[in-house]
């Protein structure tokens, strides 16, 4: 897929999750970073992107919740990733 298309998609993704918390979050970090991901992180995100909602906001907020599709690069980076 060309890499500006998978962008685009993951860009609408981010900001229209269903919930307003996600929209805020998941959109403020793709804005913030989606320029620097190379190839691998945009399919990284695309995956954390497509976990539910409910449970990408208790993994976020440590609620001991482990996945193991959650422990890449660009997941620690948005675990780290705080808005402003």
């Amino acid at each position: 897929m060309n890499k500006s298309i998978l962008k685009k998609k993951i860009l609408y993704r981010s900001q229209y999750r269903g919930t307003k918390e996600m929209d805020l979050l998941l959109g403020g970090f793709v804005n913030k970073y989606i320029d620097s991901f190379n190839e691998a992180e945009l399919h990284e995100l695309i995956t954390i992107l497509n976990v539910d909602d409910e449970i990408l906001y208790k993994w976020y907020l440590d609620k001991k919740l482990e996945h193991k599709f959650l422990k890449g690069k660009v997941a620690k980076k948005l675990k780290q990733f705080r808005l402003n």
